[in-house]
């Protein structure tokens, strides 16, 4: 935190909401001079004590000193009118998601505010086109999309609408950095940057369920506990609430002309229909008592058989890991799948039928363990359309047998986590395609937008490019859906050995 300069722009905010006071404190503790204007009464006075209320914190703690609060606070006033809202550089608007009312709104201020200053939308969902249409100089018009909490939420994405100059673009971005946030600089489409780019998470773990290949609490513990994710897709529905997620994911499916790759779930209507939205409503995927998610009894590994015999693809990626590891369990490793009483394989793409059939294997006899999950993590289990129950329980007990979590699943093209991680780069891979955001941009915003544990095109270039477009193709192969067909984006970088996450080409 510094003191105010007057050297900085001053920043209006109007709209008093959680989103409004969040970016007014913001602004204030970077050193801006801020104005807040609600047309509640008091609402914009709540806001500015609310913000001061929390930058105080910075003195008790420190952080802070007296004198640079004082002049912090001497620096935020609460308009009564939107008149008081004319010395400002720049105007952030945070509130209500409807078009007209935002519309009126903008014409408004272009009569309070000198003809210089810009006018920025926290919009997320509307297009900043239309929101500009409505303006004598839509040139100075923008998207300036903070996430909640805003403080500290370290990523703003600028939006430049068709009109937008680039120096307007230019502008926000660095007022964005001045704060210690990153500004992403997106086009003016559907979910922006970071909404579009999370798309897959929520979609690919739905229609996973939706297959019978896993239940909700297997696929957020592979994806978090095998894969970093803070949060699975389902604990997150629960989390931001089914009736918001929903409507967001038929938007941006709706507003992309029904892409294959957005496409919602028909598991999500009847959620909603019964009031299930999540935690606010007690139950969603999961049940809740308050806050707290109820306990639910898990499947327990099957006692550790002796000397049993396995095979396991000498072609699998990983495997000197299950060698060793089965090895270690007690396992009879054997060279004759023939023989064995369990073979083994972890295909890409594929489900472990096809790996069987491809191998010349007993289905029976045969499981898959997917080679993305790290084993030290978590291991994924997937059986045949006819996996024995002794072949089933005596590969889930070797696998187990140092407590190493064991995930269960049926038959599934591309486990749970190639699944999902295929399908967000892929969908990285297409906004980069379609210049909605540079390569650079596409990483932050997904880290600090989604708290993702790396950039999506840097997980491809980790599992290797070549192998998310093999199973890419592959699911695309096994269900007949065009929502796994690759960008061009990626198969040409695959094609010419690039890594995805290299400076872009010029073009012209």
């Amino acid at each position: 935190m510094i003191s105010t300069k007057v050297n900085l722009p001053t920043v209006g905010v109007v709209g008093a909401g959680a989103m409004g006071r969040g970016i007014v404190q913001l602004f204030a503790q970077a050193g801006h001079r801020v104005r807040c204007f609600d047309a509640a009464p008091g609402a914009a006075s709540r806001a500015v004590d609310f913000a001061l209320g929390m930058i105080e914190r910075g003195v008790a703690k420190g952080r802070l000193s007296a004198e640079g609060f004082e002049a912090i606070r001497t620096g935020m006033a609460a308009c009564t009118q939107m008149a008081d809202l004319a010395e400002c550089d720049v105007v952030i608007e945070a509130i209500v998601e409807d078009l007209e009312v935002k519309r009126a709104l903008f014409r408004a201020l272009e009569d309070v505010v000198a003809d210089t200053a810009v006018l920025a939308s926290n919009t997320s969902s509307l297009t900043v086109a239309d929101i500009a249409a409505a303006c004598r100089h839509p040139a100075r018009v923008a998207g300036l999309h903070f996430f909640n909490p805003v403080p500290l939420m370290k990523v703003v994405e600028v939006i430049a609408a068709l009109r937008t100059s680039a120096q307007t673009v230019a502008l926000l971005g660095e007022l964005v950095r001045g704060t210690g946030h990153r500004a992403v600089v997106t086009a003016d489409q559907p979910g922006f940057l970071v909404n579009h780019a999370g798309r897959g998470l929520y979609t690919e773990g739905l229609r996973i369920v939706e297959e019978q290949a896993a239940a909700p609490a297997d696929v957020d513990d592979v994806l978090r506990e095998g894969m970093g994710f803070r949060m699975g897709p389902f604990e997150l529905l629960d989390l931001t609430g089914l009736d918001v997620s929903s409507r967001v994911m038929t938007s941006i499916y709706e507003q992309f002309q029904h892409e294959p790759r957005f496409r919602p779930s028909s598991l999500v209507a009847p959620r909603v229909a019964a009031g299930m939205f999540g935690r606010k409503t007690g139950e969603g995927w999961y049940v809740y008592d308050g806050d707290v998610r109820r306990a639910e009894p898990r499947p327990v590994a099957p006692p550790l058989p002796s000397a049993l015999s396995v095979w396991v693809d000498p072609q699998a990626s990983g495997h000197a890991g299950l060698v060793a590891l089965l090895s270690d369990a007690g396992a009879v490793l054997t060279a004759d799948a023939a023989r064995a009483a369990v073979c083994i394989v972890q295909p890409w793409g594929v489900d472990a039928t096809r790996a069987a059939t491809a191998l010349g294997l007993d289905a029976t006899r045969t499981v898959a363990i997917d080679p993305v999950v790290p084993l030290a993590l978590r291991r994924t289990l997937m059986l045949t359309a006819n996996t024995s129950p002794d072949t089933r329980d005596g590969a889930w007990a070797l696998l187990a047998a140092d407590r190493v979590p064991v995930t269960l699943i049926n038959d599934s093209p591309g486990f749970i986590a190639q699944r999902v991680i295929a399908t967000i780069v892929n969908i990285a891979a297409q906004i980069a395609q379609r210049g909605i955001a540079s390569v650079a941009d596409i990483e932050d915003a997904v880290k600090l937008g989604l708290g993702y544990p790396q950039g999506p095109l840097a997980w491809g270039d980790q599992i290797g490019g070549a192998r998310v477009l093999e199973i890419l193709h592959n699911m695309q192969a096994e269900t007949g859906d065009p929502r796994y067909r690759p960008s061009p984006w990626l198969a040409r970088r695959v094609a010419l050995g690039v890594p995805l996450v290299t400076p872009e080409a010029a073009r012209f």
